[in-house]
């Protein structure tokens, strides 16, 4: 599978020979959903708690006597049919979102994904990507002057000039290579990475 390889300018300067295994790969919508849901899942924390009937604060005195008033059986106010009860299956902090996903089909969604983007002509590769300083507006002008407006930076060796002038920047987000994710790879317009990323993710990946 050829890559494309652009200058500083964003124009093609040639084509760079890639893993077929890598970029080469038939694409598994199920699959690559299958890899999304579960990775967002295992991000997910549990960040609620609801009350049952054992935390809500009532007493545990029976309203009324079993018998001979006509009304229906209550053992206690805190009853979930009761208004102030508490809930039959509470939320709680501890609850587990977590999805279970082998390597190697971890390893084949990446790689689906990562195919389709180039089919899609969404990726392309640069030999290096430095800024002489942590500024933003030289990092917008630089990612501007190559065509870019959506894109997610994947570098082999993340520069701290570049990771301190994009923080700012709502469409953009630079990663090193063992960040790169699945939902970024999808979400961003253009994935842009350099030489030395592209041989990491085949060495990981291929």
């Amino acid at each position: 599978m050829e890559l494309k390889l652009i200058n500083e300018q964003g124009l093609e300067a040639s084509r760079l020979e890639a893993s077929d295994t890598l970029f080469g790969r038939e694409y598994n919508e199920a699959l690559v959903h299958q890899v999304l849901i579960a990775y967002q899942a295992n991000g997910r924390g549990g960040n609620r708690a609801q009350k049952g009937r054992h935390d809500v604060r009532h007493s545990t005195k029976k309203p009324w006597r079993q018998k001979g008033t006509g009304r229906a059986r209550a053992g206690m106010s805190s009853s979930p049919i009761w208004r102030g009860g508490g809930q039959v299956f509470p939320s709680s902090p501890d609850e587990n979102f977590a999805h279970k996903l082998n390597r190697k089909m971890y390893r084949a969604g990446m790689a689906s994904i990562l195919s389709q983007l180039a089919r899609e002509d969404r990726l392309a590769v640069v030999d290096n990507f430095t800024i002489e300083a942590p500024k933003t507006k030289i990092f917008s002008s630089k990612i501007k002057g190559m065509g870019y407006d959506s894109v997610l930076v994947i570098t082999d060796d993340l520069d701290e000039n570049v990771f301190l002038a994009a923080r700012n920047l709502p469409n953009i987000l630079v990663v090193e290579v063992q960040q790169a994710d699945p939902v970024s790879l999808v979400r961003f317009q253009k994935v842009l990475m350099t030489r030395g990323a592209l041989a990491k993710f085949e060495e990981i990946l291929g």
